[in-house]
């Protein structure tokens, strides 16, 4: 479990394939807290540490996690968000994040406005996934809100601090992002479908 705020930026220093998996070796700045078999969020992705190396860990990712993510799209040197899960008693700043990608989404604008940056998404709505005005959004494991809802678009309003403290700052118009719906609103749209 996380909360979709971004506690590291990460950098991928090593990409192995073995068979239809792949290995992605971090170095990141709290590498040395780590445990084999903890849980951490990549852009939105739980994956287990199962490996520790002086400043880098290894997690890995199968076949079915790459199929629905953005990960096989990384390469040697490239960024990525992370989270470690959250800890009970601990103030819930983001909202509940499984670390489970629903399904990804292009970048279709990015507005600078004063003061914030507008970014639109779309997806595709036939998945029955859904946003709603104000609700939660997790834009590569980052705990946003939605503004703007459309029945296969949305767009977010992100502050200074969080461009400059995400990967956020390298999305570009037509980059891919990996989304996690709302787990209360996944409920729900699934009661709602069952009557």
């Amino acid at each position: 479990m996380f909360t979709g705020i971004v506690e590291s930026i990460g950098k991928i220093v090593k990409i192995e394939k073995e068979g239809g998996n792949i290995h992605f070796t971090i170095h990141c700045n709290f590498t040395n807290e780590l445990k084999i078999d903890q849980s951490v969020a990549h852009n939105g992705v739980c994956l287990t540490v199962i490996k520790i190396e002086d400043d880098t860990y290894t997690v890995t990712a199968i076949h079915e996690t790459l199929q629905k993510t953005t990960l096989n799209n990384f390469k040697k040197d490239d960024f990525i968000n992370l989270e470690r899960g959250m800890q009970l008693g601990a103030h819930l700043d983001g909202h509940i994040v499984q670390g489970h990608v629903d399904q990804t989404a292009t970048c279709t604008g990015i507005i600078r406005e004063d003061g914030s940056t507008i970014f639109t998404f779309q997806y595709d709505a036939t998945l029955g996934n859904v946003t709603i005005e104000k609700g939660s959004i997790t834009i590569n494991g980052i705990s946003l809100t939605v503004v703007n809802s459309k029945k296969n678009e949305f767009s977010v309003a992100i502050i200074p601090y969080t461009l400059e403290n995400t990967t956020l700052n390298s999305v570009t118009v037509r980059s891919l992002v990996n989304l996690e719906f709302d787990v209360i609103g996944k409920y729900i749209a699934k009661l709602y479908s069952i009557r």
